[in-house]
């Protein structure tokens, strides 16, 4: 009988909402509950006060609410449920064909990398079921197979006598397809959260993502949590990833109501052959392979979302862009959050706007002001490629900004680059900005006739570079319209190529080591739609290939990679937290000197074609400020650091030394500065290390009367004190002269006392061996 009174008050609730003059006085609705009420029913009362509080706070009526539309999933449902019905069509003639041949029952020979066959039976036998008969844990860390070097599933039939490869998570190849399955779970939850139209979403250096179609909603950071939990529902399900192939008009059936599908499969040709991939209600177009099912999936991370657009054309559809990251196990993820945290913390924009290195304006998007303090370091940037250039013999040139647009057309940007430069008029004729200096040192080396005894020719050039890049592509300094570049060309013959080349590799490697950074290098040879002799070809490829031997480093062949007019070595550059980072580069290129005519008199007193290098080592000047921001987290090495010397004096008597002390270190060029305010040394100290000055020089009566300076770094690292000429004015100088990433304070006292007990090892050797004879 109870029951029925505890329902009774809900009711008049829902019918006092609706008239103002109860909405008015919610105190007597709650009155009536609570006068029949019982402790089995004061949660019901709780959450009944709740409500008529937000009622208490409206004093308007509350209107009848409208009712909802279906959701944008809802809408989508019909062309879903045709995907799948037409997928499981496909699905089942696929299953079809392969039991026709496994009825065969046809063996075949799989060979392993070490040499070991293993046996098979054609469109049964499957990559997974031989990585089982050789081992369980093989199987279950392998997540990719390559079968006659082609891509392929683990639990898809192999097809025929082949060669097989199998690749993990810790290689390129296995992280690659681990976190594609894993765009493609994002996918999905995207469909079933808001009804998407999926576009792409490619695996990344670390992680992956998805660009979506969402009309004009775009999604916040707060909806993040929302997307991985529809993702770790998908990964519980243990949904399996299903291929079928397809013809272009099936496709185009399939995804008859994503135009950005059908965008994409029209641009392939009538007779292509298209696979595509299922897990759970979502479908897509993918060459794959793919995970077994979603289960391989054991944590997932949703990072952030931001805006894109189709084609990355600004022009185009506006599109939601979802960053995620999965792994195999959460120590992984566990380490990925930390390299997070602390990549955020190094974030090179957060750094230059802590330390006024630099700023952006809207007034000049993609374009950096860069302060005194950032100035400093793009300075000293550009001062070490100048020794380097001094030391390899290269020529500094100028060059114009802007062009006639028929350079361009001759080199052939104005066809293939226009979109990414910036172009005006002049008199009725067209001109653009350049983008890069090749171009330019070409019209150079062709100004006048040239002879072989002028080659090679090494055209460094650090003009200013402007490249339209899209406003939402738009980065800090990793991504701007307007940079330099430590840019260079070598004019050179056929037979002076691996001596150039070598001299490069080896000019690279000192000036990254001087930076602590590592880096790998991989040689991308002739690719298919090449242009030129295949014997220069060949040749190209031997000296690259020569220059990188000449290293005695690792390097990797990266076949069919090159650039249409000629091979190259692509150089990636790894930070303090191991992100990779292409900056460097050298490129052999053969159609340039074709394009703008050039030859030099051979000793033969015959014309004949020159070879262009193009190289750089830092890159973009911006780029690699950026990469060093974060590489050393804002903590410039003395030699770099804008901010070298700080002077603290104690008191008022020693100002006047302290300032005496700077003008002796300004007289040879280190950036120093005085803290004569009123605060206390302690608080000044501390002030200078938060600033990042190397290091904080104490003086007072002691330290004039002496003429010496107490040494602390920004570390806090106490030196003690030391002679103004002879102790710190030496050191500094050899500091800033051997380019060191370390202090080099105490390393005198450090060597002596490594020395020291070297000997002291090495007597107490001696005598063990002389008592160990006398014993004997």
């Amino acid at each position: 009988r109870a029951a029925p009174a505890r329902v009774e008050p809900q009711l008049t609730v829902e019918r006092t909402r609706s008239r103002s003059s109860a909405a008015g006085d919610p105190q007597r609705v709650l009155s009536s509950v609570e006068a029949g009420g019982s402790v089995a029913h004061d949660v019901k009362v709780q959450r009944l006060q709740t409500l008529l509080r937000s009622m208490a706070d409206t004093e308007a009526p509350v209107a009848p609410t409208e009712p909802a539309g279906p959701s944008p999933y809802e809408e989508k449902a019909p062309y879903y449920a045709k995907r799948i019905e037409l997928f499981e069509k496909y699905f089942e003639r696929e299953g079809a064909k392969v039991e026709e041949a496994k009825s065969k029952n046809e063996p075949i020979k799989v060979v392993m990398p070490d040499g070991a066959i293993k046996e098979g039976i054609k469109f049964v036998t499957s990559p997974w079921d031989i990585a089982m008969g050789i081992h369980k844990k093989l199987a279950q860390g392998s997540l990719l197979a390559h079968v006659d070097g082609q891509d392929w599933d683990m639990r898809r039939p192999l097809e025929g006598d082949c060669s097989l490869k199998l690749f993990g998570f810790d290689d390129p190849e296995g992280k690659e397809l681990y976190w594609h399955s894993s765009a493609h779970v994002l996918g999905e939850a995207l469909e079933l959260e808001y009804g998407a139209d999926l576009t792409i979403g490619p695996s990344i250096e670390e992680g992956f993502y998805y660009d979506c179609f969402l009309g004009e909603r775009t999604l916040s950071a707060s909806e993040t949590d929302g997307i991985q939990k529809r993702m770790e529902a998908i990964i519980k399900e243990k949904q399996p990833f299903q291929r079928i192939v397809v013809s272009r008009a099936e496709a185009l059936e399939m995804f008859q109501e994503n135009k950005f599908k059908v965008e994409l499969i029209s641009n392939l040709p009538e007779d292509a052959t298209i696979s595509c991939y299922r897990c759970g209600p979502m479908v897509d177009l993918c060459r794959g392979p793919h995970l077994p099912d979603t289960a391989w999936i054991k944590t997932v991370s949703v990072n952030q979302c931001s805006r894109a657009h189709w084609r990355a054309d600004v022009t185009k559809d506006p599109l939601v862009r979802v960053y995620a990251v999965t792994f195999p196990d959460k120590k992984l993820m566990a380490e990925y959050k930390l390299r997070i945290e602390e990549a955020k913390k190094r974030d090179h924009r957060l750094i230059g706007l802590n330390q006024e290195l630099f700023f952006f304006h809207t007034l000049s998007p993609g374009s950096c002001f860069f302060l005194p303090q950032g100035a400093k370091i793009y300075n000293k940037l550009m001062e070490f490629i100048r020794e380097k250039y001094w030391e390899y013999e290269y020529d500094e040139v100028i060059t114009p900004n802007v062009y006639n647009f028929d350079l361009w057309k001759t080199s052939g940007h104005a066809a293939h680059y226009k979109e990414n430069m910036f172009s005006f008029d002049v008199e009725k004729a067209e001109f653009g900005l350049k983008p890069m200096n090749c171009p330019g040192h070409c019209v150079m080396f062709g100004n006048r006739k040239r002879s072989f005894r002028e080659l090679p020719m090494r055209l460094a050039d650090f003009g200013v570079l402007h490249r339209n890049e899209f406003s939402g592509a738009l980065h800090g300094l990793t991504r701007v319209r307007r940079f330099q570049q430590d840019d260079a060309h070598i004019f050179c013959r056929q037979d002076q190529m691996e001596k150039e080349l070598a001299a490069f590799v080896k000019m690279l490697d000192e000036i990254y080591e001087v930076f602590g950074l590592t880096y790998e290098m991989k040689l991308s040879t002739r690719p298919e739609g090449y242009l030129g002799e295949l014997e220069t070809w060949n040749k190209a490829e031997a000296a690259l290939e020569a220059a990188l031997n000449g290293t005695g480093k690792e390097w990797k062949l990266n076949p069919g990679d090159g650039a249409f007019y000629g091979p190259k070595i692509d150089i990636t550059v790894f930070d303090a937290l191991k992100r990779r980072f292409q900056c460097a580069t050298v490129q052999l290129d053969f159609q340039l000197p074709i394009r703008f005519n050039l030859s030099y008199v051979s000793e033969a007193n015959e014309p004949e074609r020159p070879i262009i290098i193009h190289r750089a080592i830092l890159g973009s000047v911006e780029r690699m400020f950026a990469i060093l921001t974060e590489h050393f987290a804002g903590k410039w090495p003395f030699w770099l650091s804008p901010r070298q010397v700080m002077i603290v004096p104690i008191s008022e008597q020693s100002r006047d030394y302290a300032h005496e002390v700077r003008s002796v270190l300004r007289k040879e060029g280190f950036y120093c500065e005085v803290d004569d305010s009123d605060r206390k040394m302690q608080k000044k100290v501390r002030e200078a290390q938060l600033e990042q000055w190397n290091y904080i020089l104490v003086v007072g009566e002691g330290e004039k009367t002496n003429r010496t300076v107490n040494i602390r770094t920004r570390d806090n690292v106490v030196h003690g004190e030391h002679k103004l000429e002879e102790g710190l004015l030496e050191t500094l100088l050899e500091e800033r002269r051997t380019k060191s990433l370390t202090c080099l304070f105490g390393v005198e006292k450090s060597a002596a006392a490594a020395a020291e007990k070297a000997a002291a090892d090495a007597a107490a050797k001696a005598a063990a061996v002389e008592a160990a004879a006398e014993a004997q």
